[in-house]
């Protein structure tokens, strides 16, 4: 791949990711992101704290707020910008672009 090309890769079937949840995958590079749907809008981010390298995805996820909170030390993070919401993590988390696609969650990677 040169340099700025995208990839897209499946995520799941649509019907397998309704409003309220969450799924974990791994992209071809090895990195894990957190694919999210907040009531019908679907997120994806890095699973990595920017604090620690913690399991990002694994923490508790609002739909709500459309925020997860790393398990370790519960800094939230904003699902739609990547952007920590609180301490102790300041640096946002990568996001990807995510669509649907013939009924498919589709994922864009680089």
């Amino acid at each position: 791949m040169t340099e700025g090309t995208k990839e897209q890769i499946d995520v799941c079937a649509a019907a397998e990711l309704p409003a309220g949840t969450m799924k974990l995958i791994e992209a071809p590079d090895g990195a894990k992101i957190g694919v999210f749907n907040c009531g019908g809008e679907l997120y994806a981010i890095e699973d990595r704290c920017s604090h620690d390298d913690g399991p990002l995805a694994e923490g508790e996820f609002d739909a709500g707020a459309c925020t997860v909170e790393c398990p370790r030390h519960g800094s939230l993070f904003d699902l739609t910008s990547g952007r920590p919401k609180t301490l102790p993590a300041y640096q946002p988390v990568q996001t990807y672009p995510v669509m649907i696609e013939d009924d498919t969650v589709k994922l864009e990677v680089s």
